[in-house]
């Protein structure tokens, strides 16, 4: 008998097995830290939907004033779009976020949590964070980019 080498996975259900509207799967590697504010990995069935770039304007083209501020419209812009497809915050699988300034993200981390929770609760795709030379809009500090599964 060998023994497999490499971390063993956990699935770790994030919603009641009773509940097949919200079945996504949190993947976490055994012996791995558990990630605080992402997961590792996702996994769903369903129907899938993204969003493009998302920033943080209203509907009329104006961005909020600050970092922070763009976040919160960025993720309220988000969570919008994916209402528009029957989706919810905990069919979130994965986010991408592209930032002009990584340090003004990490100085800010205490008050995107807070907004992040206020929009989203307490669900945590797997997320990724890129510093970019600039976004397409010359004001903008952020644009993310989401990805859902609705289940079947």
């Amino acid at each position: 008998m060998t023994t497999p080498k490499g971390p063993q996975l956990a699935v770790l259900s994030t919603a009641d097995e009773n509940d097949t509207r919200s079945a996504t799967q949190i993947l976490q590697p055994s012996g791995w830290p558990v990630p605080k504010g992402y997961a590792n990995g996702m996994a769903a069935e369903g129907r899938i939907v993204v969003t493009g770039g998302v920033i943080g304007w209203d509907a009329e083209e104006r961005l909020a004033d600050g970092f922070v501020a763009q976040v919160h419209q960025a993720l309220s812009n988000i969570a919008a779009i994916l209402a528009e497809a029957g989706a919810r915050p905990e069919h979130l699988v994965r986010l991408t976020w592209y930032v002009v300034d990584i340090d003004e993200y990490l100085a800010n981390l205490k008050e995107l949590g807070k907004v992040y929770r206020a929009i989203f609760g307490a669900h945590y795709p797997a997320m990724a964070l890129l510093q970019v030379a600039r976004l397409v809009e010359k004001a903008a500090r952020v644009e993310i980019e989401a990805t859902a599964v609705i289940p079947r």
